[in-house]
């Protein structure tokens, strides 16, 4: 029975780490993605002001392609996960 609960606890240990290691995840991907979007919009901002001094003119098309490449991204981002060591 004591080796029973040892390995039962050790279970359940093991299920607490789990759930550790995601939100660890969840909150360092969150991070990273808002520092890339904050950096983006810098980027296309400075670079309006330098070309147009205005807004930026984005037409449906280019839209379109960074969204096809954003979802691409994501996409080989979450096959990461499918890895076997």
């Amino acid at each position: 029975m004591n080796t029973i609960d040892r390995t039962l606890n050790q279970e359940i240990a093991s299920l607490e780490d789990t759930k550790d290691w995601q939100a660890r995840v969840i909150v360092v991907g969150g991070i990273v993605g808002a520092v890339l979007g904050l950096l983006t919009s810098y980027l296309l901002v400075r670079t309006s002001n330098e070309t147009r001094s205005g807004p930026p003119a984005i037409s449906t098309g280019d839209a379109i392609k960074v969204g096809v490449t954003a979802i691409g991204l994501v996409r080989a981002i979450a096959a990461l996960g499918d890895r076997r060591s």
